[in-house]
């Protein structure tokens, strides 16, 4: 099964990778690994695996162990109220934090990087859109003067 990668950076930025490695089976969240494990493009950089979710958009959680659905009694987190009343705990479904074939996305940091720069690696997604203009502008435009 492929995994959808998510790669940042310290500047905030971030780059998405698909791959069909199956190295990543049986990593855990907050482990460190070398970036060739993923594609040979990433060689000399160490990455840690921050997070991820599941086909049924799960999350992973670090604290829990295994790669079953648990629920967890949580006072912050993952679908939490940002002004919940004092005390509130909620149940939420997560998932274990081992990656196994049920784990869709993998969420990571840039711990130690390569040679060479994320850019150059990712060139596809380095490059800007152009925004379009909305249909209306485009017709005034496009009206002749008088």
């Amino acid at each position: 099964m492929a995994f959808k990668i998510n790669i940042s950076d310290s500047k905030g930025k971030s780059w998405k990778i698909e791959t069909e490695s199956e190295s990543l089976s049986g990593k855990f969240v907050g482990e460190k690994i070398d970036g060739k494990e993923i594609s040979p493009d990433l060689e000399g950089y160490k990455l840690e695996i921050t997070g991820g979710s599941d086909t049924a958009g799960f999350p992973l959680a670090r604290d829990v162990e295994g790669i079953g659905l648990r629920k967890v009694l949580l006072t912050k987190g993952w679908g939490m109220r940002l002004n919940k009343p004092k005390g509130l705990r909620l149940r939420k479904t997560v998932r274990g934090k081992v990656i196994s074939s049920a784990v869709v996305q993998i969420n990571m940091k840039v711990i130690e990087e390569g040679s060479r720069k994320l850019d150059a690696v990712f060139p596809a997604q380095n490059k800007e859109k152009p925004k379009e203009t909305p249909k209306a502008e485009q017709k005034e435009a496009s009206a002749p003067t008088a």
